[in-house]
């Protein structure tokens, strides 16, 4: 029973993921704010990536979930894990309460209110805040093997300097920085700015590795 529940919940979160892609993507074809889309399209944000990137952990389980016992996909089962540990929760929960903070101190440095007539108010809650509670019932369904914390961490220092660099890249192209809020700070402001969010993730990494210990056991 506990497989099928954990077969459709999975199917089910691909398939949402893909129909919030994929609605985005149509986008594209319509008018649009100043901006969003210039230069990287909508590559250039995390949130966007972040879809991507539960998109692709959901659909790895939905292939490990229907292995047969006979054939086990082991590789697959340890490349899942470390793609929910190390990427998709942390990543995820990151984007939920950075935006939402952010948000709540002022809008218009991460969403500003020229969007809510592109962006429907279901499209941001399922950019957002969605994400949040489908990672936690995946923590709920079944357990995941998390790396050594040195590795997962290093990981994770690695995909934030290299978002980081994409961000640059794209400021030095086109002069033009992905999230308002850059364009406010000095050089080292960004710093602070980059190790506060390195520390923020950091934790939700943690998080997810004590929630899934709390209710699996180590």
């Amino acid at each position: 029973m506990i497989g099928k529940v954990r077969i459709v919940y999975h199917m089910t979160a691909f398939s949402w993921y893909a129909f919030v892609i994929k609605s985005m993507a149509a986008k594209e074809g319509e008018k649009l704010p100043p901006g969003i889309f210039e230069y990287g399209g909508p590559w250039k944000y995390l949130t966007f990536l972040n879809l991507l990137l539960q998109m692709v952990f959901f659909g790895m389980a939905v292939v490990n979930d229907l292995q047969t016992e006979k054939t086990p996909a082991t590789g697959l089962n340890k490349w899942k894990d470390f793609v929910f540990s190390v990427l998709a929760f942390p990543v995820g929960m990151f984007v939920v309460l950075l935006f939402w903070i952010i948000f709540a101190y002022d809008r218009q440095l991460v969403y500003p209110e020229s969007l809510d007539s592109f962006f429907p108010l279901w499209m941001n809650h399922a950019m957002h805040t969605i994400v949040m509670p489908i990672l936690l019932g995946e923590i709920l369904l079944e357990p995941h093997v998390y790396p050594k914390t040195r590795i997962g961490l290093a990981a994770l220092g690695i995909i934030g300097l290299a978002y980081l660099g994409w961000v640059m890249f794209i400021y030095l192209a086109v002069g033009l920085w992905v999230y308002p809020l850059l364009g406010l700070l000095s050089t080292s402001g960004m710093l602070g700015l980059f190790f506060f969010n390195m520390t923020v993730v950091t934790m939700t990494y943690l998080l997810g590795r004590a929630l899934n210990n709390c209710v699996w056991g180590e």
